[in-house]
């Protein structure tokens, strides 16, 4: 179910520093080059004499990844490095979420602070944000730790490491973000999370998880954001 206004409202209030999720909230980072496209680039790079890497039947880039840590934690390095240049690929390609500049802007003008906290690669997140103008909007990008796919959310690390960067306390943020590894990351790391239900279902998996609100579009967020600021 949807949050309401008034319930945004008040979720919103004692926030300061908005941690956001970048897949999603901001963009569709796979909308012009498909994840199992991706993914099945990432196996004819990584395939040898020895055959096609772990989790090859995999059509999750990143799900991929996280085979190839448990299994073949040599290959790591490499993999993390093939599918960071993939994914910058996609993102010259990838679908704007609308709203998402919107809430941006809004963020700024209530003088929060927004740090995007993502699995995907650091390269890929800021090259997207310099090439729409989004860049000045966002404090700081964490995305997974290059060569540590354990980084990578349900782990609050990225999180903590985002909190740590705005001197912040977990109470003085929120986390937005539209997977239920995302409510999992927030909880760990201490604060509440909001989540965005881009999908149908979506919503009542994130209410299951625990979000403190589930919104269908961000521009209800930047209408929340705006609002409070009158």
């Amino acid at each position: 179910m949807s949050a309401s206004p008034e319930g945004l409202a008040s979720v919103l209030a004692p926030v300061r520093h908005v941690l956001l999720d970048f897949d999603g909230p901001v963009c569709s980072v796979f909308a012009g080059f498909p994840a199992a496209d991706v993914a099945r680039r990432l196996t004819g790079l990584l395939s040898g004499p020895d055959g096609p890497p772990p989790g090859h039947e995999e059509s999750d880039p990143l799900a991929m990844l996280r085979r190839i840590a448990d299994e073949r934690e040599d290959l790591v390095p490499l993999a993390d490095e093939t599918l960071a240049r993939l994914e910058m690929e996609a993102v010259d390609r990838a679908q704007p979420t609308p709203g998402a500049r919107a809430f941006l802007e809004e963020c700024q003008a209530s003088g929060r602070s927004v740090w995007m906290v993502s699995n995907n690669a650091t390269v890929a997140i800021e090259r997207y944000l310099a090439a729409h103008g989004l860049d000045r909007l966002v404090a700081g990008q964490f995305g997974r730790v290059s060569g540590h796919p354990e980084s990578m959310k349900p782990s609050p690390q990225l999180l903590s490491a985002a909190m740590a960067a705005a001197a912040a306390k977990p109470g003085d943020c929120v986390f937005v973000g539209d997977a239920v590894r995302d409510v999992e990351a927030a909880h760990a790391a201490g604060m509440e999370a909001i989540g965005y239900a881009n999908k149908p279902g979506k919503g009542a998996a994130l209410t299951k998880a625990g979000a403190v609100a589930v919104v269908t579009s961000m521009d209800s967020l930047a209408r929340a954001m705006a609002n409070g600021r009158t």
